[in-house]
Formats: structure tokens, sequence, C-alpha cells
């Protein structure tokens, strides 16, 4: 029978064994930050010992190479400027241990030597010519019964009737027993070393790690009943400071949202209260009467509050579909000149104010019914608290296509310029619901030009009368509109009382 050999099923393509999960799980970031150290010194130690060892073998060569050729020059230079005999006294007086010179005849006999030993056989068969050196490394030098590595040093010097070879052998072995030693030091040395780095590493590590593992503590503890916590900040200036910080900046800017979620729910729940209250107490009454003359008295009443209630949800829905990212726009190019004079023509069939308009064409991109909308909360909201007028203009400047709405009402307070914006926010008695306003107009104004890359804000007009300002970009390239100067418009003053 054919045996299954097929991966169980999340093993393909990888070793995903139980024990190798285990294994791989135990190594946290201090052992993997310990054995890392350990290995990047252990490979340096590795390195740097080798080049090390390289270049002191290769220094203790050369000096004792240099030595040598010094003492051939010096042996050279006696048997040129004196004779042989002289050279030969000099070498015996200056005789010492690891180094053995040689003078040999043109017929390459041993004239004198600097040791008894070599004063009968000569120490190697190079012969160079006047004024030649030779060098010949051996492993012994069985000729005067020494074991050791040697260096010789052959210069080639003319002297009466022939040439005569300086010959001087030097010792090598105790170089390579120094190196030798030197090694053995260095490999002795380095267990200790990579213990002493992986302790300290280990400490260093756990130190630092101790110091996450308590903000991670208070993080924990911290709950959707206590977001205020805050992780304690170390006075290190380092990274561990740094996470402290933006830990804190990250619960503030928490508390800060679930603050916000938890007035606008109270909020809105507030909104509601009103409207359901009333309709629940009409139906009741309505079906305590069984002739219907209550229905007849209360249906419009409940009609109106059924009508607030949709306008009211549908607001609120327009205002999370913005805080989200969630609104959905149609981006095409749009006459916003032509979006204005709309919303004024609806807004002069309904208001008992003056209102006076001068528009120059603007093109900008963007949803048109959305944009329609922002243009309608301001004008409704200038209408609910101007006394005598209204004036609409737009113009293209340096921003873009830039709308002002003015009233002859009190201007926003300029500390409540940008609060004025925010969800429910009503500055006075006479921006109350009974008004006509939700509190959320301006909001949703305000999330509609933020998805349109534009602004909106509250300001007063030079005179002191309240003002608020739109601004969108235009569309590029179309910075006048295709219409010219000559499509501008005005609306003459009028009163629709």
């Amino acid at each position: 029978m054919d045996q299954d050999t097929s991966l169980p099923h999340g093993r393909a393509g990888g070793d995903l064994r139980p024990g190798r999960l285990r294994s791989r799980k135990r190594w946290g970031i201090r052992k993997r930050a310990t054995a890392t150290a350990v290995a990047v010194v252990a490979g340096a130690l590795l390195v740097g010992g080798i080049i090390l060892l390289v270049l002191l073998q290769t220094s203790l060569v050369a000096t004792t190479e240099a030595a040598a050729r010094q003492k051939a020059q010096d042996v050279i230079t006696l048997i040129a400027d004196q004779d042989v005999a002289e050279a030969a006294q000099y070498i015996e007086s200056t005789a010492h241990t690891g180094q053995i010179v040689q003078i040999l005849g043109p017929a390459g006999a041993v004239i004198a030597g600097s040791v008894p030993s070599a004063a009968r056989t000569p120490l190697t068969d190079l012969r160079p010519g006047a004024g030649q050196t030779l060098t010949q490394d051996v492993s012994s030098l069985q000729s005067i019964g020494d074991d050791d590595e040697f260096l010789i040093i052959a210069s080639g010097v003319a002297a009466g009737t022939g040439v005569y070879t300086v010959v001087v052998a030097v010792t090598v072995q105790v170089q390579a027993d120094t190196v030798t030693t030197v090694g053995w030091f260095m490999l002795g040395a380095t267990p200790l070393l990579l213990a002493i780095v992986g302790v300290s590493v280990w400490v260093l590590v756990g130190r630092s790690l101790r110091q996450v593992e308590r903000i991670r503590g208070q993080v924990a503890d911290i709950n959707a009943q206590r977001l205020d916590g805050r992780v304690d900040v170390p006075p290190t200036a380092d990274e561990i400071h740094a996470l402290a910080l933006t830990m804190n900046t990250m619960l503030e800017r928490l508390q800060a949202s679930d603050r916000e979620q938890r007035r606008f729910v109270s909020d809105a729940s507030h909104e509601l209260r009103s409207p359901l209250a009333t309709l629940s107490a009409g139906v009741e009454i309505a079906a305590a009467d069984p002739s219907g003359e209550t229905w007849n008295g209360v249906k419009e009443v409940l009609a109106g509050e059924t009508a607030r209630m949709r306008y009211l949800v549908e607001d609120l829905l327009t205002l999370a579909k913005t805080n989200d990212g969630g609104l959905r726009l149609e981006a095409r190019d749009v006459d916003l000149d032509d979006v204005l004079d709309g919303e004024i023509r609806r807004l002069r069939s309904t208001s008992r104010h003056q209102i006076t308009a001068e528009l120059t064409p603007a093109r900008v991109t963007g949803d048109a019914r959305r944009l329609g909308q922002v243009i309608r909360n301001v004008l409704d909201n200038a209408d609910r608290h101007a006394q005598a007028w209204i004036s609409i203009t737009l113009r293209n400047d340096a921003q873009g296509a830039t709308v002002t709405i003015d009233n002859d009402g009190p201007p926003v307070p300029e500390p409540e310029r940008k609060r004025i914006f925010e969800r429910f926010v009503r500055l006075d008695e006479s921006r109350s619901r009974e008004s006509g306003g939700s509190g959320l107009g301006l909001a949703i104004a305000a999330g509609i030009m933020a998805a349109h890359h534009g602004t909106i804000r509250a300001t007063e007009t030079p005179n002191g009368d309240c003002r608020f300002e739109l601004v969108l970009p235009q569309t590029p390239g179309q910075g006048t509109d295709t219409r010219g100067a000559e499509g501008a418009r005005t609306i003459e003053p009028q009163s629709l009382g």
C-alpha cells in the first residue's frame, strides 16, 4: 500500500512542527540580542586574531631578516676595506645565539665560522656573484646538528682574485614559537571575553526590557474605564523615552476620541429624546380618543416631529460618513456660481431678509449636490441670525474660489470660531433647537469642505458684521471659468418679507 506523504494542512512550504515553533518562541529579544552580540564578537575576534598573528609573524621575520642582512653587510664591508682575516676575527667576537656566520672562499671552502660547529661544512649551496644577495629557508641545519628552522642570507663580495661568500643563518623558530604562544593566549582568552560580552549584553538588554515591560504593564492596566492613565516616562532621552511619550500621546488621542464619542452619543440622544417624547405622547393621546378628533389635532405636530427626526438622522449619518472618510463624492467639474445661484433662489423664496449677491464665474472639481448642501447649511445659518440683510460674494483669487456669506447679525465670538464647527454646538439661546437648527449643519459643512480639500471659517466683516468664508481649490487651468468675466452676475437687493 502506498504511504500518504502529503503535508498536513497549513504546513505546506515550510517546517511548522510544534517543536520548531516552541523553539522559536523561546528565543526572545534578550536571547537573540545576546546570541547575536556573542556571535559578532566571536567573528571579530577570529578575524582580528588571524590578522594579528599574520602581521606579528611577518613583522618578526622581517626584523630578523633585516638584522641578518645588516650582519652580512658589516662582514662584506670588512672584507672589502681590510681583509678576510679581520672579518673572521669580527664574526668570532660578535657571535651570539641564534645567528651563525660563515665566510666561504672562492672555491666554496669554509674560511671562518662564528661557532666551531660551522667552521668545517658550508651551511648552504648558495653562491651569489659579487654584489648579489640570495635568501633561503631551511627546516634544519644538519651540518651543525640544529633542527630549528633557519633563514639563510648569502651575499657575494669580490676580494683579491676571487669572489667570497658571506653566509648568515638566523633561526626563525623563536619567531614561530612567539606567534604560537600569542595564538594560544588569544584562544584561551576568547571564551572568557565572550562570556563577559554575553553577560554584559544579557544584563543591559534585560534592564532595557524591564522598562519596556513596565510600560507594557501600565498600558495593560488601562481600560475603557481608566483611559486617563498614563505610563511613566524615564528621564533617559533614548528610544524607551520616545516610546513612553508615544504611548502617552496615543492614550491621549484615545481618551479624546472616547470622550468625543460619548459626548456625541449623549448629544444625539438628547436631540432625539424631544421628538420621540412628542411622538409617543401624541400617539397615546390619539389612541385614547376613539372619536378620532384628537388625531386630527395632533397629526400635523406628529408629522413635523417625524420630519425633524428624519432630518436629524440623515444629518447624523452624513456627519458620521464625513468623520470616518466614508463620504462618497462624485468628482466632476462644477460651476460653483450656478450652485450658489440655485441656493440663493431657494433662500429668497422663504427668507424675509434682503439678499444681495455678486457672483463671478468659477469652476471647481467636486460633488455639486454636497457643495450645495454646504452652501445651504451656511445660508440657513445666516438667515436664522441675520437682522435685515444677507450678502453673498463669489470671487476668484490666489487661494481659489472664495465664497463670502455676510449678514448683519452678531459675529461669532473669536474664541468660539473653531468650536462652532463641532457637533451640536450652539453658542447662545438664540441658537437653540427651537429656532430650527440641530447643531449639525456647520459640522456637516466643515466635513464636506474637508473632503473637497477646501476650508470654511467664521470671521467678521470690516464693519463688525458676521461673515463665513468658504475656499475651494479651482479646477486646474480654469481659474476664471470658460465663460469669462462677462458671465458675472449681480442679484439686486430684494425683500421677500
